[in-house]
């Protein structure tokens, strides 16, 4: 019987699709579902056609409705349609016929590529190479090195007329998507050995046989990266109306590799930047250690805010569809289990965290009764940094201990004194009931090492954030065995001053870490201007701070507009462009509450909900919207609420020379100068992370002079 597949292309552009177009899309696969072949190829209202000067026969398009077309990949053999793009009518037909399928010799897979625009253009760039002083791009890798990674004469041929990375980017839209991820990794620096275990050892079949490069029906089932068969009219409607639940059939082979991993021998790590589907990996990771608990087995599920906790929740719930499975996986921040730890402890009492700034005037407090002349900023960070990192609990201890990660120098003369004052503080929260989040922690973790592990597997998001003693807590959680701890994470959206090597916790990842690189969430134009704000900085890796990550070979297969960018006189004026930039995504089509708009601080984004209320567009600060279960309003937070978040479009706003860096978020270098350098860090990553939580559009406003993060990037 015919069926119809859908390519990943598709799914990637379903958020911009209206509802009545997707109930289009349903329609239409419930006649592949019930027609025969001779039927299809009749039905009037489908109008399965074949193109006229098409580059492909077996490229044809379907109707959707009266506007809207399927462009379908239409093999002569076999009975599996692939739809590859939805598109308005007259788009549809012009992207079809410049279109061309082939079936790839190394991974058998089926690809697609733009064979007109290609054509075209390559000999024009073939005769710039000639005369170019460059040399070619890919002069370093042989004919057969890049044949055996899957690249056909056709690319190759392409390839080779290439002298740079610019002009890679110009043809990778148009190449087939396999091929153009293993060009734009070497590209990028990957040696051929690194490509392919990333990218070609994951998508080969076992098969002894040769590629038969006509058989289509083998070919689409070989194709399990970017083309999904669904068997069931229920399975589609819930992709088509939960665009999350596409992660249930599409993950990357890299990814797949990772989260359904039989067994891991210890913890496992897996880390990318921003939309590479760390959390997606993640919650994949958790059904399938669900399938393999034991009677009275549990899992944590943990991340850093409550926000992302909802998040998880909802991504569980779209992946694991049996409740009671389900209940069987506890989902909080870590600072939530450190409190229900606490709590459950004999003779527990009830204790308040602190207030906003209520620490730094007890470390005033304290000071002032020892004599100690430094700063609150000071001894607040040695508690955090020095006294709670490494779990110290004497004066014997704090004197012997390890202050490499310090800029401020402390003789030996002056440490009775600040443990002293150290001591005074503590103190006095316990006299009034009150604690720091950290010292929950810290107490839930000697806790459970004397009390023993409450959970089988511990699965931790946004792991870049957390302090060591929440690690150590969640290292107390669960027993150390094979898959007690799987950690999802990336260094480069370390916005909390956290400083940690997983090393030196004894949690061990080496040879059970996986980087992806391969971004599903933003435009490749979005994602090369956001990155040129980290570029060249050193970001300590996460399980070993003495060894910086990178971006290597980071990308994206999507392509669209680069952001937008605004210079405002006032403020005043900047909210009024941003109400302008609003309105005109909606006209266009987007809904409103796919519009996020960001801000460093609380006041700015209050101005921004009253400015577009005023202006008639529905708009609300993320906690009212989430608290109100409100989707149809253009949601406002700052940038640590954007945290984990995306949204099709974005607007960051403010980003003015005093807000990013913000000063006082930042430690003066004449008080800690490493300190100082990491606080800017934090501060480059918090407008790093803001900016990569959209999808299709970014758009950047200032008032008056620019962040120097800007101009440092080249705005």
């Amino acid at each position: 019987m015919p069926q119809l597949a859908f390519d990943i292309t598709f799914f990637a552009e379903l958020p911009k699709l209206q509802p009545t177009v997707r109930k289009g899309v349903l329609e239409a696969w419930e006649k592949f579902d019930r027609l025969t072949l001779d039927q299809l190829f009749k039905d009037p209202g489908l109008k399965l056609e074949s193109l006229t000067h098409a580059n492909d026969k077996q490229i044809r398009t379907i109707r959707i409705d009266q506007f809207w077309r399927g462009v379908v990949l239409a093999p002569t053999t076999g009975d599996t349609f692939v739809l590859l793009r939805v598109m308005a009518h007259d788009k549809a037909i012009a992207w079809a016929k410049k279109q061309k399928s082939s079936i790839n010799e190394v991974t058998r897979a089926v690809e697609i590529r733009d064979a007109a625009t290609l054509d075209a253009i390559t000999p024009a760039y073939e005769q710039v190479a000639r005369t170019s002083s460059k040399a070619r791009l890919f002069a370093a890798f042989s004919d057969g090195d890049l044949r055996a990674l899957g690249i056909d004469d056709e690319t190759l041929r392409q390839a080779r007329s290439l002298v740079d990375t610019e002009q890679l980017e110009i043809f990778a839209p148009l190449l087939p998507q396999d091929q153009r991820e293993v060009l734009q990794y070497l590209a990028a620096g990957c040696t051929v050995e690194e490509v392919w275990q990333e990218i070609v050892a994951p998508a080969l079949q076992a098969s002894v046989q040769p590629v038969d490069t006509q058989d289509y029906e083998t070919a689409i089932r070989h194709t399990r990266a970017r083309i999904a068969l669904i068997t069931a009219p229920e399975e589609l409607r819930d992709i088509l109306e939960k665009p999350f639940a596409a992660w249930r059939i599409f993950l990357h082979p890299s990814q797949r590799k990772v989260a359904y991993r039989a067994s891991y021998s210890g913890p496992a790590q897996v880390t990318g930047g921003p939309g590479t589907g760390k959390t997606v990996v993640a919650l994949h990771r958790v059904k399938h250690l669900l399938g393999h608990l034991r009677d009275g087995d549990r899992i944590l599920l943990t991340t850093y805010t409550n926000a992302l906790v909802n998040a998880l929740r909802s991504g569980l719930e779209s992946l694991v569809e049996d409740a009671e499975l389900r209940e069987r996986v506890d989902i909080s921040t870590v600072d939530g289990f450190a409190s229900r730890v606490v709590a459950e402890a004999p003779g527990a009492v009830a204790l308040r965290p602190l207030m906003n700034n209520e620490e730094e005037s007890r470390w005033g407090k304290a000071a002032k009764a020892t004599g100690f002349t430094g700063s609150a900023q000071f001894l607040s960070q040695e508690y955090r940094h020095i006294v709670l990192a490494q779990d110290i609990r004497t004066l014997a201890d704090y004197e012997a201990a390890d202050r490499r990660g310090r800029g401020s120098r402390l003789t030996a003369a002056e440490r009775p004194l600040v443990w002293e004052t150290i001591e005074r503080f503590t103190a006095g929260l316990a006299a009034d009931g009150a604690r720091t989040w950290l010292q929950t922690c810290a107490q839930a973790a000697r806790q459970l090492e004397e009390k023993g592990p409450q959970y089988r597997h511990v699965v931790v998001d946004e792991a870049q954030d957390l302090h060591p003693a929440q690690w150590r807590l969640l290292r107390a959680a669960v027993p150390a065995r094979p898959d007690d701890l799987f950690i999802a994470g990336d260094p480069h959206q370390r916005i909390y001053d956290s400083k940690v090597s997983l090393k030196s916790l004894g949690i061990k990842v080496t040879g059970r870490s996986v980087k992806l690189r391969k971004n599903y969430r933003s435009t490749q134009e979005i994602l090369r201007w956001s990155t040129a704000l980290l570029i060249g900085r050193p970001i300590a890796q996460l399980e070993d701070e003495g060894r910086n990550d990178t971006l290597l070979g980071y990308r994206s297969a999507l392509h669209g507009d680069g952001p937008a960018l605004h210079a405002a006189a006032t403020e005043e004026a900047e909210l009024d462009a941003l109400v302008t930039q609003v309105r005109a995504w909606t006209e266009a089509g987007i809904g409103a509450g796919e519009i996020g708009v960001s801000a460093r601080f609380n006041k700015t984004c209050a101005k921004a909900v009253a400015r577009l209320k005023d202006a008639g567009i529905p708009a609300a600060t993320l906690r009212a919207a989430d608290a109100a279960g409100e989707v149809t309003t253009v949601r406002v937070g700052t940038m640590h609420s954007f945290k984990g978040l995306e949204f099709r479009c974005v607007a960051v706003i403010g980003v003015t020379e005093d807000a990013l860096p913000f000063p006082k978020a930042v430690t003066p270098p004449d008080v800690d100068a490493k300190q100082h350098e990491t606080d800017l860090m934090s501060e480059r990553c918090l407008l790093f992370v803001a900016c990569t939580r959209a999808r299709d559009g970014l758009y950047v406003s200032w008032s008056g002079e620019p962040s120097p993060f800007l101009v440092q990037a080249g705005v």
